[in-house]
This record gives structure tokens, C-alpha cells and sequence, in this order.
């Protein structure tokens, strides 16, 4: 029986009583998903660490420290490769997924994604990691998630409001199942995913959210993530040593972006093969794993022992440079992995480091470097994923401490201030501003990008074939849509478009004989659109040609036409999406789910 049945939909809404109820089942059910799915990913990623270095521990780097140099570089360099040949021959765009494609999806896309990438990606992910990619697993989740809920939408066929809230659930349960932390889940969905906070889509996210923690807890347990010692400010007074941190956070963040763009650049002009760069970017990893064997995989072992002061301050300062080159390695060459534990791992060394030099210059003030460690986490988190809000509650919910996490939110809004200002936000922003799209252009830019010129388009217009003569024109043009005739040859394939202003005098002159045909009379190559272009592309190209309609083609390649948009249609289909959307955010309306 198809999951689109109506027979289905009209009993769940006799028992649920509403679309907004059913839209929270929906949610309850892509939250346990999701957080069954994290759960499989984080055991299959010990898994494969377990077979290539021997030890499925969080804290593997112990167990590093005693393996051979060549078995340390042999396994990253190994696993690039396979990763390197897979993403070529696999991938779409011959590239890693991450959090930036369900941020494009929400905002372009209307929260559809492909299912068959995302497991694509999600096998990319769970490899690079397993074999020791300096990344982080929360980012991979979260695509993972995200993709959950745009399958449940596809094979359910909900409509666009409620495939983004969807989204938005696979978020957010990826998140809290990841950090133990429901508040921020949700948060970080609206916050980073979606971009708004939507009424309508509040609930079901936080039910989302909910369900995934409760998952995952029942799985794991109470502590996820990070086990984290008790802290307390001594003073107030320490308050500007922790907006320095903030401003620290804020240029490291822009340092590691930046490179990551410096990187790809020139690993382009040397002509390295795609398939070859993550290779490279493992052999580095492998060569600095004999030294510094905290660098390999997700790396929270390593963060456990700077919470709880374990390193140096040599140390602490050497990790964080390391860490920082090899970040910009595996994501400029190619690796699969997120961004998430890498910056809390430079938060954590930057912290660190930052806090024993603040406790050495004034220690009657200080509240230990082990404060500092988890502020740093926070605020490089902050600045690199555009996310102040959800992280100081990630904070929070990890601590329970409230004048900590107020000592996080300082940093973080500055961290995340100083990064917006010098590179235009996240590191997600970036990835997406390298593709030529940004979710800040507004809702309403998007919303244009969104529409596809098939959904406005009509299929009523009047057709000449090359060679009718000028008789049978006039007759044509006069009554023809708009004024205008569109010159197909047999195979319906356009040649050209006629109008009055194009005739000028010639239709109605009585001088002129039938020798003169459509094909001589008429405008070669006009601006055409393809089905699948958005209406802002139409819309640009009606302004730039002074057109006030333009035919519609299957691709430019066959210019087969099947229709013509008009701008008065494409600005009506606008104001009406554009009206729903507002409902939505606003909450004035109940979702419509089918």
C-alpha cells in the first residue's frame, strides 16, 4: 500500500485531529530516527577506528602512543585514498556533503534532499573518521538527520513548509543526540538550519530534539560527549579576560576559514587529482600522529584532558597549532568529517593555554584554566558555525552552570561578532558564498530562488511553423496571447518569436506580398528560459532584455519549447509564496501538510 494513501491521511486526521498533531508525530518519528542513526554511526565509526589502529576507545590517543610510526601514517594515508576514489567516482559534485548542503536545502531547495547522497555522504564520513581525519562526527549527523527528515517528506509528499520543518527535526535531534542537549538542539536548528523561528515549526523540533536525547541517553547514558569537571567563577572581575578570549576565539576562527579557502586554491593550481587530495591531507595527519597522537579522529579524548588540566601549556599551544594545520588540510583536500569537535578542540587548546597565562599574571582572580578551556570551546564553536546562542546552551546543559555559561555568552557573542564582521559569518556561510549562494540574502531572495519557472509557467501560446506566410501571420498575431507568435519547426523545437514591435509596419502593410515568411520576419535567438530555472532568473533576464514574457525550453541544449512565462504570472506566484512563508513564521496559520 502506498505511504501516500488518502485512505491513511484521512484516519490519521480522524484520531490526531489536526495538521499541526500530525506534523508532531511526524517529528517524533524523525527524532528517534535520527537519534537510532547517530547512535549506528558514532558504534560503526569505533567500528572501523577498532580495524585500523586497534582500539575502538574515545580517548584512542593512549593506545597511539604506542603504535609504530608506519602504522600511524599508513592507516590515514590509506583511508584518504579510498575516500579520494569514492568522493571522485561517486559524489555528486565530486565533493564531501556536510552541514552547508542542508543549510542550501532548507534555503533554496525547500528542505528537499537525496537520499542516495546522503547515505553517499554518510559512509564518506564515517570512514574518514574511522581511519583518522581530524574532523569532527556532529556535522555528518546532522546531514545525516537532515536527510532523514527530507526522505520522510519525499515518500510522504508533504508541502514546503512542513518538508523544512522536517529538516529541521533531523537537525535538531542530530545535535542533541550528539551533545545530551535538547534546548540547544532546537535552537540550533532554527538558528543554523532553518534561519527563523518559525512558530509552527517550534514544536515539533523541540519534540524532535527530545526524542533523540532520550535515545541516545538510553544508550549511552547521561554523559555523551565530554566529561566535565565543576568550575566556578571567583570573580566578576574576570569578565574582560574572558571577552579577550573572545576576540582570541574570533581571529582563530577567521585564520582557519580562511586558510581552508587559501588551501583549496593552491592544491587547484598544482594539479594534484581530486582523488589524490585526501591521500595527502592523511599522510599529514599520519606524520603528525607520531608526535602528537591527540590530533587523530574526533579528538575528545584529547578535550577531556584539557578540561580536566592535564596539558602543559607548551602542549596545549602546540596542539592548538597542529590541530589548526591539519583542519586545514582535511577540509581543504578533500576529507569527509565536520567542523564542529575540530572547533571545540581549538577551543579547548586556545582556552587553555589562554587561561594558564591569565592564572599566572593575576591568579588571585582566576577561576583555573579548566574555566578557560570550556569558554574557548564555546566561543571558537560560536564564531566558526554562526551559532552563539545554541553553543552557550550546549555549554549550559553540559555544566549546569549558570555565571559559566554567562562568561561563555560574552565570548561567544564576541567571537561570533569579530567573524561576522571580518569574513561575513560561519564557516558554513563561507562554503556556500564559494558556491555562489548566501542565506543572507533574506527569505525573500530565496523564496525567488526557490520557485522553478515550470510551476508559473503556460502552456496556451500561439505557434508559426518557418515557412506560413505573411498572410497567415496577421491573422495569427491578432489573435495570438500577448501579442506575440512563436516560430517552431516540426519538431517543436523554437526558431524564433514574432511580435507587433518586431513587425513594426510590415504585418499590416498591404505593400509587402506572402513571399516574405515567419523565418525572415522573425527575432533569431531570443532570451529563453529553462523549465527548471528559478523565478528570479527569469525575472532578471525579463529586466535585462525589456521582455515582459519569455519562451520556456527543455534545456538550452534541444530548445524545445513546452511553454512562456509571463512576468505578471511570476510576481503573482512570488506574492503568494511569499504571503504563505510570512504565515508560517508568524504562525497565523495552521501548516498544510498535503
Amino acid at each position: 500500500m502506498s505511504l501516500r494513501n488518502p485512505r491513511i491521511f484521512a484516519g490519521l486526521r480522524r484520531v490526531l485531529k489536526g495538521e499541526q498533531l500530525i506534523l508532531s508525530v511526524l517529528a517524533l518519528v524523525v527524532g528517534t530516527l535520527v537519534g537510532a542513526v547517530a547512535i549506528v554511526f558514532r558504534e560503526v565509526l569505533l567500528f572501523i577506528q577498532k580495524l585500523g589502529f586497534g582500539s575502538s576507545d574515545e580517548a584512542v590517543h593512549y593506545f597511539l602512543q604506542n603504535l609504530p610510526a608506519w602504522h600511524l601514517i599508513l592507516v590515514p594515508t590509506l583511508g584518504g585514498l579510498i575516500i579520494g576514489v569514492f568522493v571522485y567516482h561517486f559524489m555528486p559534485e565530486r565533493r564531501v556533503l556536510g552541514v552547508a548542503d542542508v543549510i542550501d536545502a532548507a534555503a533554496f531547495h525547500d528542505g528537499r534532499m537525496s537520499a542516495t547522497g546522503g547515505i553517499k555522504a554518510a559512509l564518506v564520513n564515517v570512514v574518514s573518521l574511522g581511519c583518522g581525519a581530524s574532523l569532527g562526527r556532529e556535522g555528518p549527523v546532522v546531514h545525516m538527520g537532515a536527510t532523514i527528515g527530507a526522505w520522510l517528506t519525499r515518500i510522504l509528499h508533504l508541502r514546503r513548509s512542513a518538508a523544512r520543518t522536517l529538516l529541521g527535526c533531523g537537525v535538531a535531534s542530530a545535535v542533541a543526540a550528539s551533545f545530551n542537549a535538547p534546548l540547544a538542539g532546537a535552537l540550533f536548528a532554527h538558528e543554523v538550519a532553518l534561519g527563523h523561528y518559525a512558530l509552527t515549526a517550534f514544536a515539533p523540533i523541540v519534540l524532535a530534539s527530545v526524542s533523540g536525547t532520550i535515545l541516545t541517553r538510553l544508550y549511552f547514558g547521561h554523559d555523551i560527549s565530554f566529561l566535565i569537571p565543576a568550575h566556578e567563577i571567583a570573580s566578576f572581575l574576570e569578565f574582560p579576560a574572558f571577552a579577550l578570549l573572545g576576540v582570541c576565539a574570533g581571529i582563530l576562527s577567521i585564520l582557519v576559514v580562511r586558510s581552508v579557502g587559501f588551501t583549496q586554491k593552491f592544491i587547484g593550481s598544482t594539479g594534484l587529482p581530486l582523488w589524490a587530495r585526501p591521500a595527502l591531507a592523511g599522510l599529514a595527519v599520519g606524520i603528525m600522529a607520531v608526535g602528537y597522537p591527540q590530533i587523530v579522529g574526533v579528538g575528545y579524548g584529547a578535550i577531556n584532558d584539557a578540561l580536566y588540566e592535564v596539558y602543559s601549556w607548551s602542549l596545549l599551544s602546540q596542539l592548538l597549532v597542529v590541530k589548526a594545520v591539519l583542519v586545514v588540510l582535511c577540509l581543504g583536500l578533500g576529507f569527509g568529517g565536520g567542523v564542529f569537535s575540530p572547533a571545540l578542540f581549538l577551543g579547548a587548546m586556545l582556552g587553555g593555554s589562554f587561561g594558564l597565562t591569565a592564572t599566572a599574571l593575576l591568579p588571585h582572580l582566576s577561576s583555573g584554566h579548566g574555566a578557560y578551556t570550556l569558554v574557548g570551546m564555546g566561543a571558537v564553536a560560536a564564531a566558526m558555525l554562526g551559532a552563539p546562542i545554541s553553543t552557550t546552551l550546549i555549554i549550559f546543559e553540559l555544566t549546569g552552570d549558570y555565571e559559566l555559561t554567562i562568561a561563555v555568552m560574552v565570548a561567544s557573542v564576541i567571537a561570533s561578532m569579530i567573524a561576522d564582521q571580518a569574513q561575513g559569518g560561519s564557516f558554513f556561510g563561507w562554503q556556500l558564498r564559494q558556491r555562489g549562494l548566501s542565506h543572507r540574502w533574506g527569505r525573500e531572495v530565496n523564496l525567488l530562488r526557490s520557485l522553478k519557472v515550470v510551476d508559473v509557467m503556460t502552456k496556451q501560446f500561439a505557434t508559426v511553423l518557418p515557412d506560413e506566410p505573411l498572410s497567415r501571420l496577421r491573422e495569427k498575431l491578432i489573435n495570438a496571447p500577448y501579442g506575440e507568435l512563436f516560430v517552431l519547426d516540426a519538431e517543436g523545437k523554437l526558431v524564433g518569436t514574432i511580435t507587433l514591435a518586431d513587425l513594426r509596419h510590415a504585418a499590416f502593410d498591404p505593400d509587402i506580398g506572402d513571399d516574405v515568411t515567419a523565418t525572415q520576419l522573425a527575432r533569431v535567438e531570443p532570451p529563453v528560459v529553462c523549465r527548471e530555472d528559478s523565478i528570479e532568473h527569469a525575472i532578471r533576464l525579463m529586466e535585462q532584455t525589456g521582455d515582459e514574457h519569455l519562451p520556456v525550453v527543455a534545456s538550452n541544449d534541444d530548445k524545445l519549447m513546452i511553454g512562456f512565462v509571463h512576468e505578471k504570472d511570476a510576481m503573482m506566484a512570488y506574492n503568494r509564496a511569499l504571503l504563505e512563508l510570512h504565515s508560517e513564521e508568524r504562525g497565523d496559520a495552521p501548516p498544510k501538510l498535503f
